[in-house]
């Protein structure tokens, strides 16, 4: 048995359609084709703006003329995390996809459930016939996953409909009505390279197998960061045996909390056992502390395979692994307004050493305006006191919640009806395109949903069989209960 197989058939045979189209964030070319010609055979109305986002549209079925218009949004693009030992290249290769009991997942890579799984509810509302409904729009963006991109340059007027229902949320429970904003920052150490000395050995360290996760999501789980976890190893020797920092990397993507870091390094002869006892230890003492967040988690430092030819100059790299260890990378503040919901919060997401730079990547969440400045503040008084340049870019505020629209009260009503009780009404601390989308048409009523979709942005993403049936089914009857004009 395939995807293909399951129910709804529509929803599944277009997710698989997605899967077999490469579409990391910013390389969406193949999967934007791929759904423009979707809808060119079936005869629907489509296009693609000047960003990339694509717009489809159909219209009203018999008796529902009047209806007031929706638009079902979803972006295209997905996070391209795998296991260390998986070789997959996610600008040409397909996601390979398998079922394990109630559960869709992909072998050693990020499915891309999020958020393939609401473009493909999109689509198969537009080709369903037996479907009554008003005028349905359907809105796929570009590059959601970096940056908003699409959300950021989408222009007002272009959309007819009244009412935003967002297909991006990951709990089939949940009803979304609200989000925080994000800041990125970018921090740079200028350094010289240093030609590597006689008399030293070069060493391999790596850190892998931590649970990683939504920045979002999963920053309140206070997971393991790979980045501070090899910072905080390499400090103490470095300082105490004079060790040279070579090489350093770790995550790659903004918005999911690293689980991977590597290094070199350079040890003086006659100090390699030293270090190494140092660096186990440090390295058993941090596996013991997240131990239950990050059971796999697994540190090694073993003799490199090829020698190291350059160095980091010294003081540089101690300043930036300092810098490191001393940012936070985790919740800093809880909401005072709705219990367990997390306000503010800092993923420390890549380090990556090369080209006289090391340079540091950080995603900042705030629903608070306000406290995403003070944070931001903070995070550069950090690393400017290490001698860093930092700069911020990509500023959006959160989507406020309005709890006492029509449309919650419909969803509500509908949802008891359906499936015995009502939604969790709540917010959110991921970053969903409403916020942006809302603010060039403010007329809009929003409100975000989906299937169960648990661990995105990292290799153990899987989405919920059921919970995909009961989402479908759900948005059928609100398509078929939306209010008139």
């Amino acid at each position: 048995m395939t995807i293909k197989d399951l129910q709804p058939a529509l929803v599944w045979n277009n997710f698989y359609g997605l899967t077999q189209c490469p579409r990391p964030s910013k390389h969406e070319e193949i999967v934007r084709a791929h759904i423009l010609d979707w809808a060119k055979q079936r005869g629907i109305e489509a296009f693609a703006d000047e960003t990339g986002n694509i717009v489809m549209r159909v219209g009203a079925t018999p008796g529902y003329e009047n209806r007031k218009g929706i638009i079902l949004q979803g972006h295209m693009d997905m996070v391209p995390q795998k296991t260390g030992d998986t070789v997959h290249d996610f600008l040409k290769d397909p996601i390979q996809t398998w079922i394990d009991g109630e559960w869709v997942k992909a072998k050693g890579t990020t499915l891309g459930a999020d958020n393939g799984m609401g473009v493909a509810m999109g689509m198969a509302v537009l080709e369903d016939k037996s479907l009554k409904h008003g005028p349905v729009e359907v809105l796929v963006t570009y590059d959601e996953e970096t940056g908003l991109t699409g959300a950021q340059n989408f222009k007002g007027g272009i959309l007819k409909g009244d009412i935003l229902l967002n297909l991006d949320s990951e709990d089939e429970q949940e009803l979304c009505i609200g989000c925080a904003g994000g800041l990125d920052a970018v921090a740079e150490f200028k350094y010289k390279s240093k030609r590597a000395p006689e008399g030293y050995r070069t060493y391999a360290l790596t850190v892998k197998g931590l649970s990683g996760g939504h920045s979002g999501m999963d920053i309140s789980l206070y997971r393991a960061n790979a980045n501070k976890v090899i910072a905080n190893a390499l400090i103490p020797v470095m300082e105490k045996y004079g060790v040279k920092l070579a090489e350093v990397s770790g995550g790659s993507l903004r918005n999911a909390i690293p689980f991977e870091a590597q290094a070199e390094i350079l040890v003086p002869e006659d100090k390699c056992a030293a270090v190494t006892r140092a660096i186990r230890k440090t390295f058993a003492q941090l596996t013991a502390r997240y131990k239950e967040s990050d059971p796999a988690m697994d540190c090694t430092i073993a003799p490199a395979e090829r020698k190291a030819q350059w160095y980091i100059e010294c003081q540089v790299a101690i300043n930036a692994l300092k810098a490191i260890s001393a940012c936070p990378s985790n919740v800093i503040r809880m909401s005072q307004s709705m219990s367990g919901l997390t306000e503010t919060s800092i993923n420390l997401a890549i380090v990556k050493s090369g080209k006289g730079k090391i340079v540091v990547s950080a995603l900042l969440r705030s629903a608070v305006d306000e406290s995403k400045m003070e944070l931001a503040n903070r995070v550069k008084y950090i690393f400017e006191a290490f001698g860093a340049k930092i700069t911020f870019s990509g500023g959006y505020s959160g989507w406020i919640p309005k709890p006492d629209t029509p449309m919650i009260a419909l969803l509500n009503d509908i949802h008891t009806r359906m499936f015995g009780k009502p939604m969790n009404v709540l917010a959110t601390h991921g970053g969903l395109e409403c916020a942006l989308l809302g603010a060039k048409y403010p007329h809009w009523e929003m409100v975000s949903i989906g299937p169960t979709i648990m661990y995105p942005h990292s290799p153990d993403e899987k989405v919920n069989i059921k919970s995909v049936q009961n989402s479908w089914e759900f948005l059928k009857a609100i398509l078929e209960a939306v209010p008139e004009k």
